[in-house]
């Protein structure tokens, strides 16, 4: 069984994430997504939180699985009989910054590879961080986040849904 590890934050899972993983699922046979619980961060949401959205964007398929952790992700692939790490770029940056990230993976642990997916143009922008900032602003989630997500987040903080209209680019 091809099994890989899609590590982050999913702070929360984005479009971006999903359209990686549904497309990940076409090379592996399964699929962990892990959430990687960064004491040097303070998150948005909740670990249970995050494993439940995820959950629910992906109960119809039992090739994802979802599950937190800490400490160095090429041990944690070990641990949960991954081979492979998946990760997606968006851009330049995003490569140089994984290289390295896959550098210090392959020194530590020779035998886990990792595989890069690009990410779709409609998906390219959208990143965790940028959506945190929509959220406490109470910008227009749509299209950056699954429906279900986008129904809690307008429910679980003040003034509910965004402020203003949004408008289409010219």
């Amino acid at each position: 069984m091809k099994r890989a590890l899609f590590p982050g934050s999913f702070d929360p899972i984005t479009n971006g994430h999903i359209e990686i993983i549904q497309r990940g699922l076409c090379l592996f046979d399964e699929i962990i997504i892990g959430i990687g619980l960064n004491t040097a961060k303070q998150p948005m949401f909740s670990p249970e939180q995050r494993e439940r959205w995820i959950r629910d964007a992906f109960k119809e398929d039992a090739r994802v699985r979802v599950q937190s952790y800490t400490g160095l992700t090429v041990r944690f692939a070990r641990e949960v009989g991954a081979r492979f790490i998946l990760r997606g770029l968006r851009s330049a940056p995003d490569y140089e910054y994984e290289r390295n990230i896959d550098l210090l993976n392959k020194y530590l642990d020779a035998e886990i590879e990792t595989f890069y997916l690009l990410s779709h143009p409609e998906t390219s922008f959208v990143s965790s961080t940028l959506v945190r900032e929509v959220i406490r602003f109470h910008g227009h989630l749509e299209g950056l986040l699954p429906p279900h997500i986008i129904r809690d987040i307008y429910a679980l903080y003040p003034g509910g849904k965004p402020v203003g209209e949004r408008r289409e680019a010219r």
